[in-house]
């Protein structure tokens, strides 16, 4: 099967890479002056894996929309204005999946609204998520991940295409719970981090707990089922980023609450904007959302932050 791959960053690089590992013929679309398409161009490496010669390399949007399948993998704040672009080209008929996580700063939209509304009417949306890390997968170590979408016959068919002996797939049932669940961890993520860079790991027990909860009660609002926030796309994503240290989010909490700067792109710090935008829209509180909002966004001191957690009102555990 073809399969291209839009977005060769630490992501997308691993989708093409596994794809190609599985049998597929795979292209790698990137931009042409990215840090990324340069590199790959030059030792077809990004230190973290390396292209085998078969993964041909593009920098020509409407040839590499041409597949049959085509997987986006890009900063999620950024897919809006790439569907805009494979709009202006005109593709209809094809299979999109969705390959990355987060929520619309502003609108709160999630990733699969965007793409219905922005890609041509034919299409189909498809996604991928749950937990994983390219460090782990290319050394061989298996994970468990989601494959969700509106049409049952899509299910299958990515579900069968895909899955492998390093990839058990699950059918997901829930669009609203799997993305929202998705997007959220990378917040909780930014909390966990803090909680290291304050010595206090042993609070991340209460933060996976809690934090769960009030994400379940969020899916609720917004018409989804609170189960998907115990599953593989929040709950369940856990283990691969509050306690690693490959998490992008969770390293930028880390040093965030030490006073210190973070490079990478943690897509949690958009996330939790638009938490705080989904918060309003449906009056479901979000304490530890929130605790990182004010953080990140109003300068509140992240002890504080924590601080006034723990003097909240006492609650029965499971309220809501």
């Amino acid at each position: 099967m073809q399969v291209s791959v839009l977005g060769n960053g630490r992501w997308g690089a691993f989708q093409a890479w596994y794809a190609n590992r599985i049998g597929h013929t795979v292209t790698s679309y990137g931009l042409a002056d990215s840090p990324q398409t340069l590199q790959f161009l030059k030792t077809r490496s990004n230190g973290m894996l390396t292209f085998a010669d078969s993964i041909t390399l593009s920098t020509n949007l409407a040839k590499s929309l041409e597949a049959e399948v085509i997987i986006i993998s890009v900063p999620s704040q950024s897919l809006r204005g790439l569907c805009r672009e494979i709009a202006a080209i005109g593709t209809a008929g094809k299979q999109f999946v969705l390959c990355m996580k987060g929520i619309e700063t502003g609108t709160g939209k999630r990733l699969s609204e965007i793409a219905g509304e922005e890609l041509p009417a034919g299409n189909r949306v498809a996604v991928w998520l749950g937990p994983g890390h390219v460090q782990e997968f290319t050394r061989g170590v298996p994970n468990c991940m989601v494959i969700d979408a509106p049409g049952e016959a899509d299910k299958e068919f990515l579900v069968n295409a895909f899955s492998s002996d390093l990839i058990r797939f699950y059918y997901g049932n829930d669009m609203i719970g799997n993305e929202v669940g998705a997007a959220a961890k990378n917040a909780v993520d930014i909390a966990a981090g803090m909680l290291d860079g304050f010595g206090l790991t042993s609070l991340k027990g209460p933060l996976m707990s809690r934090g769960t909860r009030e994400v379940a009660r969020l899916i609720k609002a917004l018409g989804g089922q609170e189960l998907s926030a115990y599953g593989l796309c929040h709950l369940g994503d856990y283990e691969a980023t509050v306690f690693s240290p490959h998490s992008h989010n969770r390293m930028f909490g880390e040093r965030f609450a030490r006073g210190e700067t973070y490079d990478k792109l943690a897509e949690g710090y958009y996330t939790v904007d638009s938490m705080m935008t989904l918060s309003q829209q449906t009056g479901v509180e979000l304490p530890i959302c929130n605790a990182v909002y004010q953080t990140l966004y109003h300068k509140m001191n992240p002890r504080q932050a924590l601080d006034a957690l723990f003097t909240r009102s006492l609650k029965q555990e499971f309220y809501g």
